[in-house]
């Protein structure tokens, strides 16, 4: 009688409904959607770059972000604010086209998304991005990992593939917790596989309605000591009309 009971429950278990592996492009965007509001918006972004614990540079800029609703990335303008030497500089991102312009010498001029900024700050990095439409994400793990607080956190670990070659980074592994598709931390890779940095996001705090990442601190993938933090404040949302995200309009562009 035993032994029939057995198996009838190994029947019965064999004809259980498979549990469906979570949907790993649906992680990522829901990650998005946690750094990223769905409206235009503006910010400023303050970059402080550290050698060894002390402090080497910094810089701030406006950040006015807009959803392009056809593709559904971002195209925005940055503002440089400070230091005095960069204050009114302009970068445009139109989607995947990087602008620089300089007014002193009213010339803009075609950047790469990887080239550096400010410390382990890429153009790419400063810009508003959705990752989900850039990268075809898959499951490589659920697993614990630390999360910048130095806490342990149950995290999808995702592993992102390029969709387009002028993209910032080749390929990305990131964990997002599991309970609230929050971004913990993210690995960020050369086309030859060599680590370039590790960002870790924290600091959230309610802006625009979601708890987001107001701070992102970013290791050198060779020197740990080499570390760059970018800052996320006066959050609002705002019009971004649709001149100011046109190469042609950067000599006109005025701040508000």
């Amino acid at each position: 009688m035993r032994r029939m009971t057995l198996i009838a429950l190994a029947s019965a278990l064999l004809h259980l409904p498979a549990i469906a592996a979570p949907d790993a492009q649906a992680i990522l965007a829901a990650s998005d959607a946690v750094r990223n509001p769905g409206y235009a918006f503006g910010l400023t972004t303050t970059l402080i770059e550290y050698r060894s614990g002390k402090q080497t540079d910094t810089s701030t800029l406006a950040v006015y972000s807009k959803e392009d609703k056809s593709g559904g990335q971002f195209r925005s303008l940055i503002r440089f604010v400070t230091p005095a030497r960069d204050a009114n500089k302009l970068m445009l991102k139109n989607g995947n086209d990087l602008w620089f312009y300089d007014p002193s010498n009213k010339a803009s001029i075609r950047i790469s998304p990887q080239q550096r900024l400010l410390g382990q700050a890429a153009n790419g990095d400063i810009v508003t991005v959705n990752l989900a439409k850039d990268y075809k994400a898959a499951l490589a793990a659920e697993e614990e990992t630390q999360d910048g607080e130095r806490q342990m956190r149950r995290c999808y670990k995702l592993a992102l593939s390029a969709t387009s070659a002028d993209v910032t980074y080749h390929h990305i592994e990131m964990w997002i917790d599991v309970t609230n598709n929050r971004p913990v931390k993210a690995r960020f890779y050369t086309e030859s596989n060599r680590l370039l940095k590790t960002a870790y996001y924290r600091k959230f705090q309610n802006q625009l309605g979601e708890e987001r990442p107001t701070e992102t601190v970013i290791i050198d993938g060779l020197d740990p000591n080499w570390v760059t933090v970018m800052r996320f404040s006066d959050y609002a949302k705002r019009d971004v009309p649709e001149a100011w995200l046109q190469r042609d309009y950067l000599p006109r562009f005025k701040p508000e």
